[in-house]
């Protein structure tokens, strides 16, 4: 039996050979960056996917009776229950008291306080980040006042649909 000769390949193949390799590795590196998964349980499926905010709203700060544990807030935010409780417009000492700390109106104002932060977390490029904007920035369409004045007022509605404008493409 007659051995085949090893042919060398012409420039024109080895050429188209360089680009499916160049090819075939971008097509590993795109798929293999980490991107969000469009779907929950796609979220769910992707072991260490972890949500911006969200995931930690809904896991870390809740108890299992669906209530906010103000305690994990204040931690997640780096602040203390003091300033968490001036932040919701409550008075500091509220939130020492477990029953005050799991009252309607303090779970409500809580509640609103992190649906405003994790609307913006995204956008604002972190969690402490998204709390600077809700307690510093000034909001113009509400004439300055910034979003922490806002939801203290009991206007937290009128905040949330300035950020469903504004990611609608609407100007603030």
């Amino acid at each position: 039996m007659a051995k085949a000769k090893h042919r060398r390949p012409s420039a024109k193949a080895s050429k188209k050979a360089r680009k499916s390799r160049a090819r075939s590795r971008a097509l590993i590196l795109k798929s293999t960056k980490s991107r969000r998964p469009k779907t929950a349980a796609a979220r769910k499926a992707v072991p260490g996917h972890r949500e911006p905010f969200r995931g930690a709203l809904l896991g870390e700060l809740l108890n299992d009776e669906g209530k906010v544990i103000p305690d994990r807030v204040a931690e997640c935010f780096g602040m203390s229950k003091g300033q968490l409780g001036q932040t919701i417009g409550v008075s500091p000492e509220t939130l020492q008291r477990f029953s005050r700390a799991y009252a309607s109106n303090t779970q409500n104002r809580l509640k609103e306080m992190l649906e405003i932060v994790g609307r913006v977390t995204h956008w604002a490029g972190g969690m402490k980040q998204a709390m600077a904007w809700y307690r510093a920035e000034p909001i113009a369409s509400f004439g300055g006042r910034t979003a922490e004045f806002l939801v203290k007022e009991g206007k937290s509605e009128a905040v949330r649909s300035y950020l469903d404008r504004v990611a609608l493409g609407g100007f603030a």
